[in-house]
Order: structure tokens, then sequence, then C-alpha cells
């Protein structure tokens, strides 16, 4: 089971490398990178309620929409509130991607997010922040990352 998902990660990293280039080659084109990353939310969240429709317990949702929003208001008071501004680091980040792509090119600019990535999950991972699963940094992951942020500067060493 565990392959599965490291297959999927893999193919989770993939799916945001070609996206991220042709979303900034569509804010290139069209010479705003605000534009493309407007693009990127608005059809992707279009794709995620069709998906939660299709897939989600539509014949819940039609059938027993008063017990849907009764529970879905519930579970939303206890969120907290901090949580609702994940979507300031998707514009970032995302919005980063679309212009900094053109001018650094693909590879470096994910060579440079994954190594941001690296080293912020390992933090969150290490305090458990976000009600993460701890995972203490161990000196073999001092190590690894040591040499992850060597490897990203031979990298992109010109």
């Amino acid at each position: 089971m565990v392959n599965i998902f490291i297959g999927l990660a893999f193919s989770a990293g993939v799916c945001i490398a070609i996206q991220a280039a042709m979303n900034a080659q569509l804010g290139k084109l069209l010479h705003n990178s605000l534009i493309a990353t407007s693009y990127a939310f608005l059809s992707s969240f279009l794709l995620v309620s069709l998906l939660v429709l299709y897939l989600g317990g539509s014949k819940q949702i039609f059938s027993d929409q008063s017990t849907m929003l009764v529970s879905l208001s519930k579970n939303m008071s206890t969120v907290p509130w901090y949580l609702w501004l994940s979507f300031i680091f998707s514009v970032i980040g995302v919005g980063s991607f679309y212009f900094l792509i053109p001018k650094m090119g693909v590879g470096n600019m994910m060579s440079y997010a994954l190594t941001g990535q690296i080293l912020m999950a390992m933090l969150i991972s290490h305090f458990g922040l976000f009600d993460s699963p701890v995972k203490i940094m161990s000196l073999d992951k001092l190590i690894g990352t040591i040499l992850l942020v060597i490897a990203i500067v031979l990298i992109n060493k010109e």
C-alpha cells in the first residue's frame, strides 16, 4: 500500500510541474500572471465541485439537503479561524510559480520551490503544527536536508 502512496505522491509532483509550466506560459501570453492564477483557481474550483457532486454523495445532497447543511454548518464552526486563511498561501505560492517560471525556467523554479516545501514540511512535522503527525527532526534528516540544499545549489549552478 505504501508503494501506491509513493507513486501517487510522485504523480502529484509531476502534475504540479506540468500545470505550473502550462499556466506560466498562459500568464506570459496573456501578459498577466494573476489572470493565469485566477483561471487556475476558478477552473480548479469548478472541476472539484463537479467531482464532489459526482463522487461525494450527490444522492445525500439532493435527497436530504437540510441535514447536510446542518452538518456542514456544525463542522465549519469547529474549524480554527486561522485555517480559513490557507488560501493566502495558495495565491502567493501558485501566483509566484506563474510569475517566476518564465524568468527562471521550470527546473530552477521547481527545485527551489521543492526545497522550500521540504524545509517547511519538516518544521511543520517536527512541531506537529496544524495537527500534523509529529516526525521529530533526527540527525539523519538534518544531514539529508543539508545535502538537499547543496544539491539544489549544484543543480542551479550555471
